[in-house]
């Protein structure tokens, strides 16, 4: 048997023969279509996963003599290494069909080495070839390696039995001399049989193709890069395909591969020295990386050094006030406790009073008085000599908290700024931040939110959404009518920045409810333009109004131009938006039922009449009760930059809190609308705060549908739901 000779040739190329699946020696490996090979039950053990029944055996690369009961289960380790490997970029789809379905097998995988989805088509693995020569240097590394075992021949018996020293790949066997003169005897067809040294792979004599299973592959396809039969060719999946014969095939990449291998054989050197730069370059990263380390740790010592510093300073400083003040405190009470009657004070000038020297007495007296007119004047007007409050002495170290938070590494970015005017927050939030104007290109951004506890404190915790690669990205799931704070940062090289300023935002207090503007239903041509998105509506003055804007300026009103959504509401909850230019002259908005709509339109009324629009903001008001009843809608108006709050004329209709008794109020940039049909009740909301401006009983009769009324020119935007409309897909 040959032993060593071919034991230090390959002796260096095993990370060359290892499979990137289970790590091991390739065991019958199949060739992927991105050309990278991987073991044969690696493959399966992958489809497994997902499937029990995802295989067919029988075909060429199914293993002899291994039926479908006797497949190992997968081995997780194997498949844990893989995912570590950096294989969870692919996923495992559809891996099979059961025998006898109709549904075709759509067999999808991760290359572990290009880390590709490859898709295996219908046939599955039965489609791949056997790297019958990656098998047969797997098989000479593994002889090379156990050189001291030789393989026995199979047909001699044990204790007689004998070292093979040639191996038939027709028989599958491996024999000792007379064992293979025995069974090869000449002038016989077994004679003709191709023969090898000892080994324990066998192969079939031709590659047959696995399309067409009793079909030798004698060419090859230039396009897909692997070979094929006549029948490819002819009708098969490479009819169109440009191929070539597998000699010329031969000839052409064996050229190739042997002139890369002399290329790299010539640049050896240069490759080693490549490698010495790298190793180079690994020390001085080690190098560097522990000098910053050194370095971040004196700052950090010298910034501790600096701080302990002024902690015994001002703590000096706290001291000495307090000594101060409590000796003055202490003389305070001795000089009151001077002042009681079994004291020095009193007891002293009551013994001056027994004196009856009248000169003597005097001489004493004088300044006993002055004294005791002090201590009496200080009963009068007492103030401690001590102020026991040490508020100069409180430190504000906020900015400096600020500061250490903010502290970063010269490469660390800037941190993004979360723009307003581009986030919204419905019951999804899509939100938007811009970067610094000379910001360096960053790696990714991460937005955190935070639903604040109901006590009004930061009690939760942040909740991080996935890798941001743009400048905007959507949070869904919010819950209705609750406050929400948003940050967010960037990160380069690993390295974030520090958060952007937290910002709030109100979710509406009911779901979205999308809809456009309807051009069905009482739509006047004239004086309306619907741009083609039917998401905006505006109302053009024309002559007709300006033919009657003398009437316009005694209270006598031109009729409002309506126009109402392509979408109902019978039922539920539902929010909203909308923008009214400030520019507009008037605009009512509101909700008006099916039915009021066809009795409105039905039955013209007098236009002329001053009690036609009752809530403008320009009546008397007085005829607010008895009108209302008959407009088909009319529940809020805005205009010329304010908005027109109606008079309680019922004892449903209830006031802004904020601003009670005052029915006019500066129009809000956004107008949020929540029709609660169930419960018979709309409320008009600043949508970019969330505060409640007015509220009051519907009668939701039929189908409730968003109506508008306009008049002389205005515009009316409906917010864009784009977002949210996508994500209930």
């Amino acid at each position: 048997m040959r032993r060593s000779s071919v034991a230090v040739p390959i002796k260096n190329i095993e990370r060359e023969l290892i499979c990137p699946i289970c790590k091991e020696l390739f065991t019958h490996p199949l060739i992927l279509p991105c050309q990278h090979s991987v073991c044969h039950k690696c493959v399966r053990e992958l489809l497994m996963l997902n499937h029990d029944d995802s295989f067919d055996a029988g075909s060429e690369c199914s293993l002899p003599g291994s039926p479908r009961s006797r497949v190992p289960s997968p081995s997780m380790e194997r498949l844990d290494r893989l995912v570590r490997s950096g294989g969870s970029r692919g996923s495992i789809s559809s891996p099979g069909w059961r025998r006898g379905s109709v549904t075709p097998r759509v067999t999808t995988i991760p290359c572990p080495g290009c880390q590709h989805d490859i898709d295996l088509g219908e046939r599955g693995i039965s489609m791949l070839f056997r790297n019958f020569t990656l098998e047969n240097i797997v098989e000479r590394y593994r002889q090379a390696a156990r050189a001291a075992v030789a393989i026995m021949c199979n047909i001699c018996k044990p204790p007689n039995q004998q070292e093979a020293t040639k191996s038939c790949m027709d028989c599958k066997a491996s024999y000792c001399n007379e064992c293979f003169k025995l069974h090869h005897p000449w002038g016989t067809p077994k004679a003709q049989h191709e023969y090898v040294g000892p080994t324990t792979n066998f192969r079939p004599k031709v590659l047959m193709c696995p399309e067409h299973e009793m079909e030798k592959v004698n060419m090859y396809c230039e396009v897909c890069k692997r070979p094929v039969c006549h029948l490819c060719k002819l009708g098969g999946s490479h009819a169109n395909h440009k191929v070539t014969s597998m000699s010329s095939a031969y000839k052409i990449l064996k050229e190739k591969l042997a002139k890369s291998i002399h290329y790299l054989i010539s640049k050896e050197d240069q490759v080693r020295t490549q490698i010495t730069e790298l190793e180079l370059l690994i020390s001085q990263t080690e190098e560097n990386g522990q000098l910053a380390e050194r370095q971040a740790n004196e700052h950090f010592e010298r910034l501790f050094e600096t701080l302990q510093e002024r902690r015994s300073e001002m703590l000096r400083s706290i001291e000495q006030s307090r000594n101060r003040r409590m000796e003055q405190l202490r003389s305070q009470v001795e000089e009151y406790q001077g002042m009681l009657e079994n004291s020095g004070l009193v007891g002293y000038a009551q013994e001056v009073l027994k004196e009856t020297d009248q000169s003597c007495f005097v001489q004493t007296a004088k300044q006993l008085h002055v004294r005791i007119q002090k201590a009496t004047d200080s009963l009068r007007t007492f103030h401690p000599a001590a102020d026991t409050c040490f508020d100069e002495f409180v430190l504000d170290t906020s900015r400096e908290e600020t500061l250490l938070k903010e502290m970063c590494f010269g490469g660390v970015p800037d941190p993004p700024l979360i723009d307003l005017s581009q986030s919204k927050v419905y019951n999804e939030a899509s939100i938007c931040w811009r970067l610094a104007d000379d910001h360096l290109p960053t790696d990714h951004h991460v937005l955190e939110y935070l639903k604040p506890c109901e006590d009004g404190e930061d009690g939760g915790l942040w909740r991080a959404t996935d890798r941001v690669y743009g400048s905007n990205t959507i949070v869904n799931d919010l819950e209705p009518d609750s406050l929400y704070s948003f940050r967010v940062r960037s990160c380069r090289n690993s390295m974030f920045s520090p958060y952007s300023p937290e910002v709030a935002f109100h979710t509406p207090p009911a779901p979205v409810f999308g809809f456009l503007l309807s051009d069905k239903c009482g739509f006047c041509t004239e004086r309306l333009v619907l741009n083609k998105r039917r998401d905006a509506v505006e109302s053009v003055a024309g002559a007709a109004f300006l033919l009657a804007a003398e009437r316009v300026q005694t209270g006598s009103y031109i009729s409002l131009d309506y126009i109402i959504g392509d979408t109902g509401i019978s039922q539920g909850r539902h929010y909203w938006a909308l923008k009214v230019e400030p520019h507009s002259y008037m605009v009512k908005v509101g909700v008006a039922s099916d039915t009021k709509i066809l009795e409105w339109f039905h039955n013209p009324r007098d236009t002329s009449s001053p009690r036609y629009d009752h809530d403008s903001g320009h009546d008397s008001g007085s005829e607010d009760a008895c009108y209302e009843v008959s407009q088909p809608f009319i529940l809020l108006t805005l205009g010329m930059g304010k908005l027109f709050i109606p008079k309680a004329s019922s004892s449903t209709a209830n006031p802004p809190a904020s601003d009670t008794g005052n029915r006019v109020l500066p129009m809000p940039h956004r107008l949020g609308i929540c029709l609660d049909y169930d419960s018979s009740r709309v409320f008009f909301y600043d949508a970019d705060t969330m505060r409640c401006i007015y509220e009051r009983q519907v009668d939701c009769s039929g189908t409730m549908f968003p109506a508008f009324g306009l008049m002389g020119s205005g515009k009316v935007q409906l917010e864009d739901f784009i977002t949210a409309k996508r994500l209930t897909f």
